[in-house]
This record gives structure tokens, C-alpha cells and sequence, in this order.
């Protein structure tokens, strides 16, 4: 923006927007990052024109009025997604100073934070409430009572497997998220570790009555990886489809080959089942903690609902890509693309 004021000179220079509102409640100067957040029309124009904050507007007022300053939280409407600022409204002898502060991620992480906490709790409360009420139990009218005592004691055990697989999931993700900026830097035959995998599902498999079907296995495929995160990443799909993605009877398909992607070679990971499918408004949220598309189902089959964000941390970590296809009544498909890239 073109402007010989000083004001206009030394606010340019600032990494926050910063806008000048005049005694008479014009706006008199934006530097650019203003002027990007607000348009070059705000120039000239009253204060109240731009900013439909009534706070902020308040804080304008009363900063021109009685030379308050204050803070205010102003949300921005944009095109994709709100933007929160926080404002500092200065009064000066010329006007008033509004600097605004993007909030947006802090208060998304805060946001976060309060959910993970709330989901966490959630998960724990019913195995807990079940566990407090079979003991008070069994120290009552059961107390002698043998066969309603082993009973009891069956389901206080997988309520305590189930409480132990949340906290060991919520470990991995957090080993997974504080390593997820540093390179592994191992070289792993991806083909040995998917037979490796393949094999301790089996049992899994069998149970279910699905059948596991492995493809381009055979073959030396080596990757720069962490190869215990990569046996996570296999498992934790294969298993997925074999308890949630296949009926008895059908087929889970599992790929694994070369080919080149956009960016130079790479190793895709396909595994693909034959159940009934997700319906495509699930399909961008599989990966968030918690969520489940039938948390009953989940939830009987001992999932925690932290296995797809693990898989989508260690991809990432890794330089990769995981894609998710679903139609409804004609199954799943979870691929993984990684850079065979050895820099």
C-alpha cells in the first residue's frame, strides 16, 4: 500500500495487521497484511463499514470516547474456514491502533485438547463403572455365588484387556506424534515384515472365517523405515478389515508392489476388503482419535478407535500418502504410498 505517513511507514513493517482508525472513525491507514485481510476499500471508509464485531466496535468507541484500550476477540469470516484474532485496541492522541493476532490454530489446539481429554474420559468411564459395579457385587449378594463369581470375573477381565488396549494405543500415538518430524533412517524389507504380519493375523483370519490373501510379498522390497512402526501400519489395517470390513466367508486382499507415482518411485500398500462398505460421508474423518463409524460394533470387537490416526502419523512420518476408498455395499480399500526415495 502506497503511503508517505510515518504511522503508514512503521506499521508496513509489522508481521500482524494493523489498522489506524482517525478521530473522526475513518480509517486512515492498513498495511498490507491489513489490507489482505480486509480489502483495499477499507481505506477512507468508518470503522463500523469493515469490522461488524460489535466488541470490537465497543472497543473503537471507547477508545475515541474516552481513551480506553482494551482486548477483543474478533472472528473473520473467510471462503474455507473462520479465522479468530485476538485485538488490541491502543488508544493514541491521533486515534485508535487495532493490531490484530491470528488465534486460529492456538484456539483449534485448545479445541483439540478438549475433545482428546473428553474422549479419553468417555472411553474409560463405562469399563470403569462396569469394573466398580461387578466388585460391589461380589462383595454382596455374590459373594458366595460361584458361578454368577467366575461370570463376573470374565467380563472384569475383558473390561480391564479393553481399558489396557486404550492406554497402549494412546501411547503409540504419542510416541508416534513426538517422533513424527524425525526421518527414519533404517532400511526394512517391507515384503518380509507384510509376511511377518500376514502370518500373526492368521489365527484372526480363521476366527472370523475371512480369507487373507497376500500379493507381491514374495519379492526383496526395501524402504528406509522404522520397521516397528511399519508392522503398526500393516497390522492395524489388515486387522481392521479382517474385524469390520469382511463378513464370514470373504476375502481381505493385501498388495504390495513398486511403481511410480508422481514424484518419483514409490511402494504402494493396498489392503482391500469385500464387506459392505463405508458411506462416503465417514470417509473424511476415519482417521480422527475416536471416531468410529458404529462405535458399538467398535467398541465389541475391541477397538479403541485410535488405530487409524496411529496408521496416519506413521505414514507421514514416513513422507507418504494414506488414501481411503469406500462404496457403499462393495467394500473398502486402504492404500499407503511411500517415497522410495533413499535421501
Amino acid at each position: 500500500m502506497a503511503t508517505e505517513t510515518t504511522a503508514g511507514t512503521l506499521i508496513e513493517g509489522l508481521p500482524l495487521p494493523v489498522v489506524v482508525v482517525a478521530r473522526d472513525a475513518r480509517v486512515i491507514e492498513a498495511n498490507p497484511l491489513a489490507v489482505a485481510l480486509f480489502g483495499e476499500a477499507i481505506l477512507g471508509r468508518h470503522h463500523g463499514l469493515t469490522f461488524r464485531s460489535p466488541d470490537l466496535l465497543a472497543a473503537i468507541e471507547a477508545a475515541l470516547s474516552k481513551g480506553q484500550s482494551a482486548k477483543v476477540r474478533h472472528v473473520q469470516t473467510g471462503s474455507a474456514q473462520d479465522s479468530v484474532y485476538e485485538i488490541t485496541v491502543s488508544a493514541t492522541p491521533q486515534g485508535v491502533v487495532c493490531a490484530f493476532e491470528d488465534r486460529s490454530a492456538w484456539e483449534q489446539m485448545d479445541q483439540m485438547r478438549r475433545d482428546f481429554v473428553a474422549n479419553v474420559s468417555h472411553e474409560l468411564r463405562t469399563p470403569l463403572t462396569a469394573l466398580l459395579g461387578f466388585i460391589e457385587t461380589l462383595r454382596g449378594a455374590a459373594r458366595n455365588d460361584a458361578v454368577a463369581r467366575e461370570r463376573f470375573l470374565a467380563i472384569m477381565a475383558g473390561e480391564a484387556e479393553r481399558m489396557n488396549r486404550l492406554v497402549r494405543d494412546l501411547l503409540h500415538l504419542s510416541r508416534v506424534e513426538a517422533e513424527e518430524r524425525v526421518r527414519p533412517s533404517d532400511e526394512v524389507d517391507l515384503a518380509a515384515l507384510l509376511r511377518t504380519a500376514a502370518s500373526s493375523l492368521r489365527p484372526v483370519a480363521e476366527a472370523a472365517q475371512v480369507r487373507l490373501r497376500l500379493e507381491g510379498a514374495e519379492a526383496e522390497l526395501l524402504l528406509r523405515a522404522d520397521r516397528d512402526q511399519m508392522m503398526q501400519v500393516m497390522t492395524n489395517l489388515i486387522e481392521n478389515a479382517v474385524k469390520y470390513g469382511s463378513a464370514p466367508g470373504g476375502e481381505v486382499r493385501v498388495t504390495l508392489g513398486r511403481e511410480t507415482g508422481p514424484r518419483g518411485p514409490q511402494l504402494r500398500l493396498v489392503v482391500a476388503d469385500q464387506g459392505e462398505g463405508i458411506d462416503a460421508i465417514h470417509l473424511p474423518r476415519l482417521t480422527e482419535r475416536f471416531y468410529r463409524v458404529d462405535g458399538h460394533r467398535s467398541r465389541e470387537k475391541g477397538g479403541t478407535g485410535l488405530g487409524l490416526a496411529i496408521v496416519k502419523h506413521i505414514v507421514n512420518r514416513h513422507r507418504g500418502r494414506l488414501l481411503i476408498e469406500s462404496e457403499k455395499g462393495k467394500g473398502s480399500r486402504f492404500s499407503v504410498l511411500l517415497p522410495c526415495d533413499k535421501s
